[in-house]
């Protein structure tokens, strides 16, 4: 008598199982709150801040290059300096507008046309340009960084250079989480 029943309990169950597995699992899309809030900005940010304020303390003692103007290059991936992701090109963005919003000078290196730059890569400074470059801009560092694709974490290295001497004068070096959106940045081109 028990199986009587049994069969068609056991029955529905399968087939209830069999309509779960069918449903697909949205993922909460952000809101725009949660996105003006991004970890990912505010990192960036901190980055730049803690380089300029490194910076300052620098160029008081015996740099003299320049004036108060910085040019920007495109972080580059640390195993090919040639290349860039998007990621690399989305940081330096960042950058290059949290300097300008602390009161410095950006040349906007997009509309160079002495830059290397390669498509889909970014802005590149060649080692020969960046003379020439700091001196039309009396530009009194350059930003140049790169990015190493980690396990669980994205290593970013950040060094503003004088750029008459090729002498650094402030760094800074942060990770951040790999989690499906730097990794989607790391692999889109």
């Amino acid at each position: 008598m028990q199986t009587k029943w049994m069969l068609p309990v056991l029955a529905a169950a399968v087939f209830i199982s069999g309509l779960s597995g069918c449903e697909t699992v949205k993922e909460a899309e952000p809101t725009y709150d949660e996105a003006a809030y991004s970890r990912f900005i505010a990192t960036n940010y901190a980055a730049a801040d803690a380089l300029l304020s490194r910076y300052s303390t620098a160029s008081i003692n015996n740099f003299s290059s320049g004036g108060g103007t910085f040019l920007v290059s495109t972080l580059a991936d640390i195993n090919r300096l040639e290349q860039s992701s998007t990621l690399g090109r989305l940081i330096s963005e960042q950058l290059s507008s949290r300097i300008s919003q602390r009161g410095n000078s950006v040349v906007e290196m997009k509309l160079r046309n002495s830059v290397f730059i390669k498509q889909n890569q970014g802005e590149f400074l060649l080692t020969r340009e960046i003379r020439e470059l700091a001196s039309a801009h009396n530009a009194g560092a350059v930003m140049v960084g790169t990015y190493a694709d980690g396990n669980t974490v994205a290593f970013v290295s950040l060094k503003l250079i004088d750029p008459t001497n090729g002498v650094i004068l402030s760094s800074h070096d942060y990770a951040l989480p790999m989690d499906r959106q730097v990794r989607r940045l790391l692999t889109k081109k």
